[in-house]
């Protein structure tokens, strides 16, 4: 079985520490078949700081199924890390770039199922010239057909409770109104009717859209981003067949009753789904990517610098994320 590529993410986050616990879990937990892409010696040197039992076997995918048994296997990328847990130093963006970048490249030559990925640190990234606005963006780069511009990567935060996708991301709350579009809430609905059906298997999904004012704008009395872009959007989608509905008002769209009536609720901002997403299943949710030609899962948390190398980070989220990059890869091998 083609096991998941998952990165070790910053060095000196939790990412490391998550990966070696679930190793520890694996028959408790039924942890599936992952392989580490990173520097082994980063992880020998935090499973011994830990005081984990975890044998380290540097390995190829192919040999990764075999191995996971007895050692964690890791898939050896960039140079060796230095970086301490809550100390990022200048080895921590190569490490982390070059672990994305043999990870997807795996997964491209059919090496590895799906990508996984720990988290990684922006700020770090950024410090050592980082072009991308983030991983997400920088996965789409990756997945590129040569001389072609990079799929339209969407974010879909999924857990058995809900499932939500914030049109725009990582912006300030202020340049929301300003640079949200038409085509913007098209482009989003699309890939997610697409890509929703195909790894989810869910041929009609029902999306529930958001408005972006108080009570969706109150007829135009808070506001008129409803009426001018959001729903002519919903016509737009509609008529090409996708089951949109909206723009609702996010106050009352989260609740347990209203949740029955769609399957992915689609907001205009971050904060607007992501809010009702983590307080429903916090160390249950993934971050999926939709829009790329491969399966990428994270879990939704970040580096937590300040307890790297203590062993009290939770492994629920990365464990819901391993556990769900395999049911879609096993779902629609295909895709995969």
């Amino acid at each position: 079985m083609r096991p998941l590529a998952l990165t070790a993410g910053e060095p000196a986050g939790i990412g490391p520490e998550l990966t070696l616990i679930l190793w520890t879990k694996r028959a408790a937990f039924d942890i599936p078949c992952f392989a580490a892409v990173g520097d082994p010696a980063l992880f020998a040197a935090r499973a011994k700081l830990l005081g984990l039992n975890v044998p380290i076997a540097e390995c190829s995918a192919s040999d990764a199924d075999r191995k996971f048994p007895s050692a964690l296997p890791v898939i050896r990328a960039g140079n060796p890390t230095t970086a301490a847990p809550g100390q990022p130093d200048k080895t921590s963006a190569q490490a982390a770039i070059a672990a994305i970048d043999r990870a997807v490249q795996l997964v491209q030559t059919g090496l590895a199922a799906a990508v996984v990925t720990n988290p990684i640190a922006k700020s770090v990234l950024y410090e050592a010239g980082f072009e991308h606005p983030g991983h997400t963006e920088y996965l789409a780069q990756l997945a590129a057909a040569p001389g072609k511009p990079a799929p339209r990567p969407v974010m879909l935060i999924w857990s058995e409770a809900l499932a939500v996708v914030p049109v725009t991301i990582h912006i300030p709350l202020r340049d929301v109104p300003l640079r949200l579009s038409r085509e913007m809430i098209v482009e989003t609905g699309r890939v997610v009717a697409r890509d929703y059906a195909a790894r989810f298997g869910v041929p009609k999904a029902r999306i529930a859209v958001c408005g972006l004012n108080p009570h969706a704008g109150e007829g135009g009395s808070i506001g008129n981003e409803e009426e001018k872009v959001i729903a002519p959007a919903i016509q737009t989608l509609v008529a090409e067949g996708i089951v949109a509905s909206g723009p609702y008002p996010a106050d009352t769209l989260f609740h347990s009753v209203a949740r029955k009536n769609y399957d992915v609720a689609l907001g205009m901002y971050h904060d607007q789904v992501l809010v009702p997403a983590k307080t429903l299943a916090f160390d249950r949710a993934v971050n999926v990517t939709l829009g790329l030609p491969f399966i990428r899962t994270s879990p939704d948390h970040g580096t937590a610098f300040d307890i790297a190398g203590t062993g009290r980070a939770n492994p629920a989220s990365l464990m819901a994320a391993l556990k769900l990059a395999r049911r879609l890869a096993d779902a629609h091998p295909a895709r995969a």
